[in-house]
C-alpha cells in the first residue's frame, strides 16, 4: 500500500460502492478530471488492488439462498491430497468461497444451495464423492446480520 495516495484510497473506497459509476463520475467525486483518474484505475487494476467488477446477484431470488458453512477435514494433509482437494473444489459451482484454515478442520466452504433437501444430496453425491475428506460438520445460516462485499480502508 505504499504506493496508493489519499486519493487512490478514495477512489478505491468509492468504487467497491459502486464500480459501475464512469470515469467522468468518479473524477467528480475525487475532484480531479477524467484523464488521471482513468490513468489511476488503470494502474490500481494492473498492480492487482482491484482484482474485478462484478454484479452482486439475490440468493434468494435465484434459488440459492440456502447457505450453508461446512467444516472439512481431510483424511491426510500433504501437499498432493490438498492440491487435489482445492483443485476438486474449484470446480463445484455450490461452492461460493473456500478457505485454508487452522485450528480442528482444514477448509471451510460457503455453499449456496436452493434447500436443505438438495443440501443432503450434494453432502452425498459431491462431497462424499472426494476421497481425501475424512469429515465434515454442516452450520445452516438461519439469517445473515451483516454482509460487507468491500474492505474497510
Amino acid at each position: 500500500m505504499d504506493t496508493l495516495d489519499k486519493i487512490d484510497l478514495k477512489i478505491l473506497r468509492i468504487m467497491q460502492n459502486n464500480s459501475k459509476l464512469t470515469t467522468k463520475e468518479l473524477a467528480q467525486q475525487v475532484n480531479l478530471s477524467t484523464t488521471p483518474v482513468f490513468e489511476r484505475l488503470k494502474r490500481l487494476e494492473s498492480e492487482g488492488y482491484i482484482k474485478k467488477y462484478v454484479a452482486i446477484l439475490d440468493a434468494d431470488k435465484l434459488n440459492c439462498g440456502f447457505i450453508v458453512f461446512c467444516s472439512v477435514k481431510l483424511k491426510r494433509v500433504n501437499r498432493e491430497i490438498a492440491s487435489d482437494f482445492i483443485r476438486v473444489i474449484q470446480d463445484i459451482p455450490e461452492v461460493s468461497e473456500c478457505y485454508n484454515i487452522s485450528g480442528e478442520y482444514d477448509y471451510l466452504l460457503k455453499i449456496h444451495a436452493p434447500d436443505m433437501k438438495y443440501y443432503q444430496a450434494f453432502i452425498l453425491n459431491v462431497l462424499g464423492t472426494i476421497d481425501s475428506l475424512g469429515s465434515l460438520t454442516s452450520t445452516f445460516v438461519m439469517a445473515e446480520v451483516k454482509h460487507n462485499y468491500g474492505i474497510s480502508i
